[in-house]
């Protein structure tokens, strides 16, 4: 007999919502009851992930939970707020128990490592997609935001670029990588890093910052865009991983490196005279971090080579409306 909505949120949700203090009514009710602590501003996000377009139809839905909510956080690390609570919205082709489990597996799991409640949302009959939105906590005042950046600033990356891209073109089949390379670049798509303790440590050192979701054109380019400056990036600082140094023939990785989606590394600028208290930071981060070029106050961004020539890239970033197939929006909101 199949499970009704209720008991599908029962069984597989409400079960293993973790208790938080600043939580008076989880799941259960029409609405959460919540508190933001004294002196904290509430920083709110929200990402669908839909079937086909965010993810592969084959993909795991383990890696489609943890996906769902680390997409979310990465927005939060990227404002540089310590997640608190999170909302779910699940749409199921049929009442599916087992796909529901591996789903709250992957959700409830990275859950548990940085103490997000999930504190309700809603379950019902549609094509497979998931929407979670995630709220975290940052001291009033002090959210990175993207409209910081000013000229002379350091424009910074964590971790490596391109490899979720390669993921994506391994599962398409446009790229013939073997395992365990393949595995690896699979990995990185399906079960992306949330930088939050890199976020964290990065408030009052940026002067501006963004996920890296749409590719770090893209991205960079929304930093440039609200802050009104320019900026250079540095082609042969980009950093890539020994997997995709060793697997993609030049240009390829670096077109992927600038362009491909679904890294969700941080992307931020940094004065120079924050630069050597960024650099002692650095040994505390999660990740390496990466200096790939400067901000400029002329508009527009430029690729150098190692040659010192204007570089061309094969790419420009995602962009959900053009249909293109190297990444995916994530919609920052």
């Amino acid at each position: 007999m199949a499970l009704s909505e209720f008991q599908l949120i029962d069984r597989v949700f409400a079960a293993r919502a973790a208790a938080r203090a600043d939580v008076s009514l989880g799941i259960g009710d029409d609405a959460a009851l919540l508190s933001v602590p004294a002196g904290m501003e509430l920083a709110v996000a929200i990402d669908g992930l839909h079937a086909g377009i965010h993810f592969p139809e084959d993909t795991d839905p383990k890696a489609i939970g943890h996906k769902a909510l680390a997409v979310n956080l990465s927005d939060l690390a990227a404002m540089g707020a310590d997640p608190a609570w999170a909302t779910l919205f699940l749409s199921l082709p049929h009442p599916d128990e087992t796909f529901a489990s591996h789903f709250a597996d992957g959700f409830f799991s990275l859950a548990e490592r940085f103490g997000v409640a999930l504190v309700g949302g809603d379950t019902v009959r549609g094509p497979l997609c998931a929407v979670v939105q995630a709220h975290g906590f940052v001291p009033a005042g002090e959210a990175l935001r993207r409209s910081g950046a000013r000229p002379g600033d350091g424009i910074y990356v964590t971790g490596t670029l391109g490899d979720a891209g390669a993921g994506l073109g391994v599962v398409q089949g446009r790229l013939d990588i073997a395992a365990p390379d393949g595995d690896f670049l699979r990995n990185r798509l399906d079960y992306p890093e949330a930088r939050l303790r890199t976020g964290r440590a990065l408030r009052g050192v940026a002067s501006a910052a963004i996920d890296v979701s749409d590719g770090i054109l893209s991205d960079l380019g929304h930093i440039l865009s609200q802050s009104g400056v320019g900026g250079r990036i540095e082609i042969g600082c980009l950093p890539r991983s020994e997997v995709l140094l060793r697997t993609l023939p030049e240009p390829d990785g670096i077109n992927l490196a600038l362009s491909a989606g679904d890294d969700y590394e941080l992307c931020f600028t940094v004065a120079a005279d924050h630069e050597p208290r960024l650099q002692s930071l650095a040994e505390g981060l999660e990740c390496p971090i990466t200096r790939i070029g400067r901000i400029e106050s002329e508009s527009g961004l430029r690729l150098i080579g190692p040659d010192g020539r204007i570089y061309a890239c094969d790419g420009s970033g995602y962009d959900h409306f053009k249909g293109t197939d190297n990444g995916r929006d994530d919609g920052d909101h």
